[in-house]
């Protein structure tokens, strides 16, 4: 998927710029080696997916690098670098996977009891938990594809130091993520925002490069979608406000219409039991301005109680 992604941008960039040579390298992270640990370990998606990458091109190895945005850490900086532009936003939603003979209607009925649900995103688990109470979440790991293959055959998610649980009845996943792998037809249901809220960034994809690189980010900016850019911007001043962490679930969204731009942003615990959202509008041409107002909404209704209490010790 990844490699696809890259893909798209290199055409952009052909597009934007005729005659301009493109190099896509292929870069294996500790997240693609470790197909069955919790992300935890590595440092959550930051560092599994994209601390290897950020010093390929502060090194000078890289002259731009493709992250889901979802997966950059929003509660730091990182000197040196800086997001040169970002596609046209994919559809953000998550949605649910039900396995074969499995029906929704059954589903819904038992409000989730008895039936295992896969997914390794702390955010949707929690969101779970609160939808249906009665479901077990299990940790389920593994490229889209690969995910609802496991789920098709009955497989078993392996743990990391040994042991197994599975296998699954259904999967919550990024929409953006199986229409990308030609699985859009597997959705059994899409959540709304206002039952599941996406993650910050979530159908964003960000081109990195050196900050001290102007042509780069010259060029970059051709291909820069401003709307996706300045949502993708609101939404992680959120999280650098709430500081929050990679095991932290943490919610966010914004979308513009006009001038204006909502956002909606929501911290929960990880049992799904405590649940806080703030919503605001602002001009669009402010967007950190409206991510921290939202911020700080939640800060001062408790949030950074919740996020403390999922930080890793």
């Amino acid at each position: 998927m990844a490699l696809a992604q890259t893909g798209e941008i290199a055409r952009r960039l052909v597009a934007a710029v005729p005659g301009i040579d493109v190099e896509i390298v292929k870069f294996e992270t500790t997240g693609d080696i470790d197909q069955t640990g919790k992300l935890l370990a590595h440092g959550g998606k930051g560092g599994a997916f994209v601390a290897q990458i950020r010093e390929a091109v502060l090194a000078g190895r890289l002259e731009a690098a493709m992250h889901s945005l979802k997966d950059m850490p929003g509660n730091e900086d990182t000197p040196g670098l800086v997001i040169g532009a970002t596609l046209s936003r994919d559809p953000p939603g998550d949605v649910l996977v039900l396995r074969p003979g499995l029906s929704l209607d059954e589903f819904r009925r038992a409000k989730g009891r008895g039936f295992k649900v896969g997914t390794n995103a702390v955010r949707r688990a929690a969101y779970a938990r609160r939808l249906f109470p009665e479901v077990e979440v299990i940790h389920y790991r593994g490229a889209a594809d690969t995910r609802v293959r496991k789920l098709d055959h009955g497989e078993l998610q392996r743990l990391p130091g040994g042991g197994a649980v599975g296998p699954a009845d259904a999967l919550i996943m990024a929409r953006s993520g199986l229409e990308r792998v030609g699985l859009a037809s597997r959705i059994a249901y899409e959540f709304p925002a206002s039952e599941m809220l996406p993650a910050v960034g979530q159908g964003i994809v960000a081109v990195e490069c050196a900050a001290k690189d102007w042509q780069a980010r010259k060029t970059l900016s051709l291909i820069d979608d401003p709307d996706a850019h300045a949502c993708g911007d609101a939404e992680r001043e959120v999280l650098w406000v709430l500081n929050g962490h990679c095991n932290s679930p943490v919610a966010g969204f914004a979308r513009i219409e006009g001038g204006e731009m909502s956002l909606t942003a929501s911290v929960l615990d990880e049992a799904g039991q405590r649940f806080i959202e703030a919503s605001r509008t602002g001009p669009a041409s402010r967007p950190r301005e409206l991510g921290r107002a939202v911020g700080m909404e939640l800060l001062a209704r408790g949030a950074a109680e919740i996020i403390e209490r999922t930080r890793p010790v």
